[in-house]
């Protein structure tokens, strides 16, 4: 349909700038965001999310730069966008303070494509939503913005990001795409475009639903299945046994899955299902297993923070003015990403308790930690605690010294990953 393809990506964070760069090795594109100063991070060959194949990206960058059919560049001016034909939109879908899902981020990218949009242009949304939210919130914003009829004038796709951010084994081509179109000569369109880049291959579903409902149950179903193994961890610290011994002890069952109990934040399975259950609650049914299992994972911290708090009156503390030390903010181990991390709910909890309470890690941003959590994060690591929580299995915490860190041999150490030596743990999920 679309024969000279210009691609625009909307959203350069985890999803937008791995596809950017794989699509830049083919076609034209302009990788769009309205943070200025990723952009200039961006052309000057940076990248803070640490997503990026730099190598590819600077290649992209340079075709484009010559001339060529096929390159990458970087902008936040929206009339870099006026001669492309594809828009892609990879902005983020948060959920509010009431847990309901947040569309501004979505609403706006629409307007501002609304108003770029010509006659065969194709919006691509990979942006997590509920089903039907391209169709009913999206669709009616780019039609009163342009002018244009859908399925007339232009048309719309939805193929949901599949990144897993931190992970250099599963990446973008290497994880099979599902697609859609909203006429069926379109889902074939939007196909043929990942699969020109996806190595995995495609799956094109049959409606633009079915893909937003496919990317809604994929991080609903996870969120359920560690919900039901950190209830067992609730369960079994009452018994006084560990729950990581009764897993390894299950799992000798050929079909048994071995998920780990711990917190559950991030950009996907701590949200996704909100999405989801907001558009049941819209339809007149109130999600059971899904809200339910949303609850218990977000009182994991909480969970965390008084246990340490327990294991330490009992080792002869004084919980007031305590020395705690949390290692890890981020939402995954050996990623920057700190996108939702509910150890944000560890150092609430024992803040609240009176305690003083570090933060390190070595991966997140120090700024960026600053803006969205209030923290200030320690530079090293030279005091001594009364207790230490890792929170994140950064693959640097395997290598330090317990005992240095620990203030006397009355000190706790909680592991939330099972992550280190059993030996020197006091207790862990």
């Amino acid at each position: 349909m679309i024969k000279d393809k210009k691609i625009a990506i909307i959203g350069l964070g985890y999803v937008g700038l791995p596809l950017a760069i794989e699509f830049g090795k083919k076609y034209l594109v302009v990788g769009f965001d309205i943070n200025e100063a990723r952009v200039k991070e961006l052309s000057k060959g940076i990248d803070s999310t640490k997503e990026a194949d730099m190598i590819a990206m600077n290649e992209a960058i340079m075709y484009y730069n010559v001339g060529k059919e096929k390159g990458l560049c970087f902008s936040c001016d929206t009339e870099d966008l006026s001669d492309c034909n594809i828009f892609i939109v990879t902005v983020p879908t948060p959920i509010d303070q009431f847990k309901a899902p947040d569309l501004n981020p979505l609403i706006k990218a629409s307007e501002m494509l609304g108003k770029k949009l010509k006659k065969e242009d194709i919006v691509i949304y990979e942006s997590t939503v509920y089903p039907g939210c391209t169709e009913e919130d999206c669709v009616p914003i780019l039609e009163k913005f342009s002018g244009l009829k859908f399925n007339i004038d232009f048309f719309c796709g939805y193929s949901p990001e599949r990144i897993n951010p931190g992970d250099k084994v599963n990446t973008l081509t290497k994880i099979k795409k599902v697609t859609s179109g909203s006429t069926p000569e379109i889902a074939t369109v939007v196909d043929d475009l990942y699969a020109s880049i996806i190595t995995a291959g495609t799956h094109k579903a049959p409606s633009l639903k079915v893909a937003e409902a496919s990317k809604a149950i994929e991080n609903a179903q996870r969120d359920v299945n560690i919900s039901f193994v950190n209830e067992l961890a609730l369960i079994f610290e009452r018994m006084g046994i560990d729950t990581t011994d009764v897993i390894e002890a299950a799992g000798t069952k050929w079909n048994f899955l071995k998920y780990r109990p711990g917190l559950v934040g991030g950009h996907c399975i701590g949200v996704d299902p909100y999405y989801l259950a907001h558009k049941a609650e819209s339809l007149g049914y109130y999600p059971q297993v899904i809200l339910s299992g949303r609850r218990v994972n977000d009182m994991m911290g909480m969970f965390v923070a008084n246990k340490v708090v327990k294991l330490l009156i009992n080792k002869g503390h004084k919980i007031n003015q305590a020395k705690a030390l949390i290692l890890g903010i981020t939402f995954k181990e050996d990623c920057p990403d700190i996108r939702n991390s509910k150890v944000i709910d560890i150092y609430k909890e024992l803040v609240q308790f009176g305690m003083n309470v570090d933060v390190y890690d070595p991966h997140a941003g120090k700024h960026e930690v600053k803006d969205e959590y209030g923290i200030d994060l320690v530079d090293g690591l030279s005091s001594k605690y009364d207790a230490i929580i890792l929170a994140v299995s950064h693959k640097e915490f395997l290598t330090l010294d317990y005992n240095q860190l620990s203030n006397g041999e009355n000190a706790v150490l909680f592991d939330t990953k099972s992550f280190l030596d059993r030996s020197i743990v006091d207790a862990r999920l």
